[in-house]
């Protein structure tokens, strides 16, 4: 991404000096993330290339030039301490601009001004045509479609609304035929491909191991198809629902798409959390995964479903949550986990020769966020993974003990605004409420 740097031309020779030094100090902090364009005087007309403007000194003039200032359109960040942050002596002016109609924003952190840029940097690629691919048929229809067939994420409007909003463009492939051309891979390329992953597992045969490799190969085939990986940044497939067309799960061909790719993926056809997922990592950079939301709250609602008799008998239990997704925790990248393992399936909607994984992300501080279906709404929930929970024989085999930080249980209820939940480890609040500015969402915060 570009920057253009403005300044104010009446400054002394004094303030050229330090204007000069802070560029070079901008240039330490953020040169692997920005290309800074040479200064211009506020006034003159903005680079084309821009993507945003950058403050890397304030002086008094700036309350002489509110008609020139408000003429810049693109988001403006100022850094303008040694320390690559704000100083606090900006205040005034930084108000004074956004009074003045402009998109500031004043980073007293260098993660935090990161965290800006790369959400800067996220919408620009996403307007200009970004691509995502989805496996599917005929969504919906198959298996458990009493409860399949209430997804949102399913409709030609939310496809529609999501490529309004954010300019991005959602690529639907048959996933029938991507299990098909999986199923007519050979052994012996599957098994040359995957020689040296490192995928630790218990009890699954190399027939099955093998199965799920020909996913990744496949998926792959179809992603070079169709633009190859410079063009697609989300993948996902409508796995669960229509099962049938399948001999294993793509578990482990989303793990190492994004360990050997770099791509992020979605499960069931989820499109919604997909772009979620990809603004929220795009931002942060942090740890992210995909899980269903089992509140306490829920009773035997949630209970049943999971084929558990109750929920652990804890003190404040109205205020926890278990996160369970296809028999274990959920999914998550290899590198994003304490513990991750290959296992035989668990759910009895797969066939009995798929896969799953059974992973830990580290106990502690967690982000539960999610994009709402108007896209223009974000929830944010201050939460913290207290330790994971066994129930042997169930569809829970390890699920995560969820604490709402803020004790606000009944209020999250009546907020939630899917089972799909994305857990980013440690407490990314402060970051996601600043650097969501960018894309102009409210953001929910509890």
């Amino acid at each position: 991404m570009k920057a253009a740097i403005l300044y104010f031309e009446s400054i002394n020779d004094r303030e050229k000096e330090e204007l000069a030094t802070q560029c070079e100090v901008l240039e330490q902090f953020y040169g692997d993330l920005v290309e800074f364009l040479p200064p211009s005087p506020v006034g003159a007309k903005l680079p084309e290339c821009a993507d945003v403007v950058v403050f890397p000194q304030l002086v008094g003039a700036a309350f002489g030039e509110k008609k020139s200032l408000q003429k810049i359109t693109l988001p403006v960040i100022v850094l303008t301490s040694e320390f690559g942050t704000v100083e606090m002596w900006d205040w005034e002016i930084v108000t004074f601009l956004r009074d003045a109609g402009l998109t500031v924003f004043s980073p007293y952190n260098v993660e935090l001004a990161k965290c800006i840029f790369r959400a800067i940097d996220c919408k620009k690629h996403m307007e200009n045509g970004m691509r995502f691919l989805m496996f599917q048929d005929d969504p919906g229809e198959g298996m458990q479609a009493g409860i399949f067939k209430r997804f949102y994420w399913w409709e030609k409007e939310c496809t529609q609304q999501m490529e309004t909003a954010f300019g991005l463009k959602m690529i639907y492939r048959s996933y029938k035929d991507l299990c098909e051309r999986a199923g007519s891979i050979d052994d012996e390329l599957a098994k040359t491909l995957s020689n040296n992953w490192d995928v630790p597992m218990e009890n699954v045969s190399e027939a099955d191991y093998l199965k799920a490799v020909k996913i990744y190969i496949a998926v792959k085939e179809v992603i070079s198809e169709v633009g190859g990986l410079d063009s697609i940044k989300g993948v996902g497939a409508n796995c669960l629902n229509e099962s049938f067309h399948s001999d294993t799960t793509p578990c482990l061909a989303w793990n190492m798409l994004y360990e050997k790719d770099n791509l992020l993926w979605a499960c069931e056809g989820d499109t919604l959390t997909l772009v979620s997922k990809y603004i929220f990592y795009s931002i942060l950079r942090k740890p992210i995964m995909m899980t269903n939301i089992y509140p306490f709250l829920m009773g035997m609602a949630a209970l049943k479903h999971e084929k558990i008799d109750s929920f652990p008998n804890i003190p404040n239990g109205d205020n926890h949550a278990l996160c369970v997704h296809c028999g274990y925790f959920g999914l998550a990248p290899q590198s994003f986990c304490t513990h991750w393992m290959l296992r035989p399936k668990v759910l009895g909607i797969v066939d009995d020769n798929a896969i799953m994984v059974d992973c830990r992300m580290a106990e502690g501080p967690v982000t539960l966020a999610k994009l709402h279906s108007d896209m223009k709404q974000v929830t944010l929930i201050e939460c913290e993974i207290v330790n994971y929970i066994q129930y042997p024989g169930s569809d829970c085999r390890n699920g995560a003990l969820l604490h709402y930080v803020n004790n606000n249980g009944h209020v999250i209820m009546d907020a939630l605004s899917s089972h799909h939940a994305l857990l980013i480890q440690g407490n990314q609040i402060p970051e996601l409420v600043q650097s969501l500015r960018v894309f102009g969402f409210k953001v929910n915060q509890l």
